[in-house]
């Protein structure tokens, strides 16, 4: 479907009329033409598309009317409306079956990155030793992270720890999307990745995800509940991740219309305190990570210092370090298996 550049502008500022009185910002006005115009985000702020003889668009400009319609009236996530998400440097389909990746998640895989590079400790003493330089401490009750990972001086001495596994099984629980297997085998290229949701029409999303991006080969999809298809992995698992449901159930049904209405509800409640999830995978674990093996989750403000208490008691667990996102939010929990 072509339109002219002045057809285009036309609807475009109607538009931006129309998200100013929904207090929806341009940006995702911005966002739906880049996906289905093909205009690029210098075209779109200098609004040079406008000389354009001809734009071709991948619906009609009536069906793009009707679909920015419902992104205002309907609170639909544009994401939705697009079927594609941005993340690390991915295009993601996405559809309500999935929850919409946050930009915040993306440090999920820099901290899984971290955690098996090269990084260790003076086996005479209890400091992080870095480049041959001490870092800190670690007779904290828990860390605060600092962009430094130590591994543990237990781990280091039992000599198990996956930097030294340049094979090694990685497990994304709960995948959605597949956004956080897929980064992970982007990274971990020497790692077999293994992703585990409950949702049939999550996984179909998340496979054809990595098909789409090439670790079709790299990435292993099971459809059950955490880490019940995964019996054959027992002690053989050098990293899990996760970004489980972690939101109180109270707190759900007052989540911005876009979350409330559109996405999936398994993918946010987390029970009544939100951190029903993650005791689980604080319990269970143990008994699939290998020595040195790394636990690391996302969770929501206000839960690190539970999150903490819970792998500095579990008594399986040595390093517990708590890690914030872009905005300062202690948002990650990051420890290693004894």
């Amino acid at each position: 479907m072509f339109v002219s550049g002045l057809e285009l502008g036309l609807w475009v500022n109607q538009a931006k009329t129309e998200a100013r009185a929904c207090d929806i910002p341009n940006s995702e006005l911005d966002w739906l033409l880049q996906e289905l115009a093909g205009l690029d985000k210098l075209a779109l702020r200098l609004e040079s598309f406008k000389d354009l003889p001809k734009i071709e668009l991948k619906l009609s400009l009536s069906e793009l009317d009707r679909l920015w319609e419902r992104r205002l009236q309907e609170r639909v996530p544009v994401q939705y409306l697009t079927g594609v998400a941005h993340w690390r440097n991915f295009s993601l389909k996405v559809t309500p079956a999935v929850l919409i990746p946050r930009p915040e998640t993306e440090l999920l895989i820099d901290l899984a990155v971290g955690a098996v590079k090269s990084c260790s400790i003076d086996p005479t003493s209890c400091t992080i030793v870095k480049n041959g330089q001490d870092a800190r401490s670690t007779t904290d009750e828990f860390s605060r992270g600092t962009g430094i990972l130590p591994v543990p001086k237990q781990v280091i001495e039992n000599g198990a720890t996956s930097q030294s596994n340049p094979k090694s099984h990685w497990v994304d629980l709960g995948t959605g999307s597949g956004a956080i297997a897929i980064g992970l085998a982007s990274e971990l290229t020497n790692a077999t990745v293994h992703a585990v949701d409950c949702s049939s029409e999550a996984l179909a999303v998340a496979r054809q995800n990595a098909e789409n991006l090439g670790f079709g080969s790299r990435v292993n999809f099971y459809q059950g509940l955490w880490w019940e298809p995964l019996e054959f992995l027992k002690g053989k698992v050098s990293g899990m991740v996760s970004n489980p449901p972690y939101i109180p159930s109270s707190t759900v049904l007052t989540l911005q219309p876009e979350v409330l209405k559109h996405e999936p509800h398994l993918a946010l409640d987390g029970g009544l305190d939100g951190l029903d999830c993650i005791r689980h995978l604080v319990n269970t674990a143990p008994d699939y990570l290998e020595s040195g093996g790394v636990w690391l989750v996302e969770m929501m403000a206000g839960q690190a210092e539970q999150v903490a208490q819970m792998l500095q008691s579990h008594g399986s667990y040595a390093e517990v370090q708590i890690f914030s996102d872009l905005a300062g939010i202690d948002r990650f929990a990051l420890a290693y298996r004894l």
